[in-house]
């Protein structure tokens, strides 16, 4: 019995060798889970209803095709955009028919002016040269359609010429896309400056001189009318007077 247990020894070795093979082949052979796949293409309007208050800039970007040229360009170039997002009450603190009265020119360069080609951080806002490109610089000649930024801290301020406010939280801070949250519209004084939006009556015309005003004389004239009667009634009133004590004067002595 002794000699069969030796004999069987090397073949109990060999199978358990043989099991340990196979269960770590089954292991390596385990399929590994799949990575996480790339993420989709940025949609800014995405971003934008996903804040929940940004109705009004949100049918702009759409109503412009604003919107898909920022989600193209932003998918494929390497420097980035930001976006300044107004609120939905930011459109109704705006002057009733403001944005009514805009050809639609205007409005797809009011909506380019909240996009700027490239990607900045709140801290490089703080430090960028003034004033900062907008996708609405160059659609005019001699028009800028330029932000100045200026603040301290964690507060940053934004100025248009018309109007300057606060950008707020960020809705996206994750390069190539940032947008923030601003409570104004950003109004371009190039479109909204105070002689597009309120011109200065003109003043009085100045005389030239030896050129008469046919009005003003008329109405001197007519001023002086009645002096000139009342004047001319008392000079024949004391006339009569003193022709009739002459008279009288006369009758006496006769």
């Amino acid at each position: 019995m002794a000699t069969t247990h030796l004999a069987l020894a090397p073949l109990l070795l060999l199978l358990l060798l043989l099991d340990a093979v196979f269960l770590s082949t089954e292991v390596t052979a385990q399929p590994a889970a799949p990575a996480p796949g790339p993420a989709g293409p940025i949609n800014v309007t995405a971003i934008l209803e996903k804040g929940g208050q940004f109705v009004t800039f949100t049918r702009l970007l759409n109503t412009t095709q604003i919107g898909n040229q920022i989600n193209i360009q932003v998918n494929s170039s390497s420097e980035g955009m930001t976006v300044f997002a107004p609120t939905d009450n930011a459109f109704q603190n705006l002057k009733p028919g403001t944005l009514n009265k805009l050809s639609p020119d205007d409005q797809v360069k009011l909506i380019l002016y909240h996009v700027s080609p490239k990607f900045y951080t709140l801290d490089d806002l703080l430090s960028v040269s003034n004033p900062v490109r907008t996708q609405a610089s160059g659609r005019d000649a001699g028009a800028i359609y330029g932000l100045n930024f200026t603040g301290q801290g964690n507060q940053v301020n934004v100025s248009t010429g018309v109007i300057e406010t606060r950008v707020s939280n960020a809705l996206s801070k994750e390069r190539p896309l940032a947008v923030y949250v601003v409570d104004m519209v950003l109004l371009p004084e190039e479109m909204f400056g105070e002689r597009k939006i309120s011109p200065v009556a003109p003043g009085p015309k100045s005389k030239s001189p030896g050129v008469s005003d046919d009005s003003e004389d008329e109405s001197s004239k007519k001023a002086a009318a009645p002096s000139e009667k009342s004047g001319s009634g008392e000079m024949k009133a004391g006339l009569g007077f003193g022709l009739g004590l002459v008279l009288l004067c006369l009758k006496f002595i006769v």
